[in-house]
């Protein structure tokens, strides 16, 4: 089965820097379009940023376009979201994800179209 591992989440005062990585497993990795979601207390969970199976293709939320960048290495199953000049809005609760489907970009306002990990939380304190 699809599994998703998120780490690199913490604490970080504003116009800090993270990076979190996403471990999948599972299946073949590199066939699969990969996401990341966030969550702050009391909102829906939102959009961030998508990537194509290949790399080729990527999709940033406007909050967060030209602040973070989403990479993937296909050789480590893995995809990172690097997360420049953080501000105390970027407090959430971040969520790797994959698309059900091989060869596809999913939904990015869908869901259900998806495998999630557990979620990191990531705090940015003003």
């Amino acid at each position: 089965q699809v599994q998703l591992v998120e780490s690199g989440g913490g604490s970080v005062q504003a116009g800090g820097t993270l990076r979190l990585s996403c471990a999948a497993s599972g299946r073949t990795f590199s066939a699969y379009s990969m996401y990341w979601f966030r969550q702050a207390p009391g909102k829906e969970r939102e959009f961030v940023a998508a990537i194509s199976w290949t790399g080729s293709t990527k999709s940033y939320a406007d909050p967060v376009k030209g602040r973070f960048t989403i990479s993937r290495d296909n050789a480590k199953n893995t995809v990172y979201l690097r997360m420049n000049s953080l501000k105390f809005e970027d407090t959430a609760i971040y969520y790797c994800a994959q698309c059900r489907d091989a060869g596809r970009i999913c939904g990015l306002g869908q869901f259900e179209d998806k495998y999630w990990g557990q979620g990191t939380q990531v705090t940015v304190s003003s």
